[in-house]
């Protein structure tokens, strides 16, 4: 875990490299050129962000997500649905389009997919988490999971969008009726008849799955799952 100074370091260097990263890409070229701004040497650099740019990457990243926080009372007396729009909007538009193209090109390499992909479900889970979302069991999961589609086919429709951002904006709105338009196919299983039994059996086993608990010493997993109880 980083200290407080060490946290204020990172942050300005992550500073004196973005306006490298729209020419030179989130490279070691643009890492070592932040650094020098800085007057900060490769080894001390280094000590900052082993793993030089890629870290710097995901710290944008993630400011991005904390400052999703702030723009909550913008969206109050929305309906549910568009409060979800609304937030992934807010997302891009407080984003450099040509950082965040930069970026998608760094985790597209091969190793490191599945730290973007890591990102991604965490923008899904900062989004929900704005919204107060509460779910403690499978939803908890399946809420991020299509969301975290969602939000990465936004984002490449949102970096070749020259509408000044309301074509992406029909395009989230089309998204999230597609979701909507799931989440009612869902309930039509639970409401028939002769797929009721298979409803209620996947129920049981997933009302055993549990959401990971921030302060649990076990929180080394994604998540908790107990065997289901026994009915008579």
């Amino acid at each position: 875990m980083q200290n407080t100074s060490e946290t204020a370091d990172r942050a300005r260097l992550l500073a004196a490299v973005l306006p490298h990263v729209p020419f030179d890409g989130w490279s070691e070229s643009a890492f070592a050129a932040g650094a020098a701004d800085l007057g900060l040497t490769p080894d001390a650099a280094k000590s900052l962000c082993p793993r030089g740019a890629v870290d710097l990457a995901v710290d944008y990243h993630k400011a991005g997500d904390q400052a999703l926080a702030a723009r909550v009372p913008e969206i109050e007396g929305l309906r549910y649905s568009e409060k979800v729009a609304a937030l992934i909007r807010f997302r891009l538009e407080d984003a450099d389009r040509e950082v965040v193209r930069r970026g998608t090109t760094l985790f597209a390499l091969p190793q490191n997919a599945a730290l973007g992909a890591s990102l991604i479900w965490g923008t899904a889970d900062a989004i929900w988490t704005a919204l107060g979302d509460r779910s403690d069991d499978i939803n908890w999961y399946s809420k991020r999971a299509i969301l975290s589609g969602v939000y990465g086919s936004v984002v490449l429709y949102w970096l070749g969008d020259e509408t000044g951002g309301e074509a992406t904006a029909q395009f989230i709105d089309r998204r999230i009726a597609e979701v909507m338009q799931f989440e009612k196919f869902k309930s039509g299983i639970r409401a028939n008849p002769a797929l009721r039994p298979l409803s209620e059996g996947l129920g049981r086993l997933f009302s055993s799955i549990r959401a990971p608990r921030p302060n649990d010493p076990r929180n080394d997993l994604p998540g908790i799952w107990a065997a289901p109880k026994e009915t008579k």
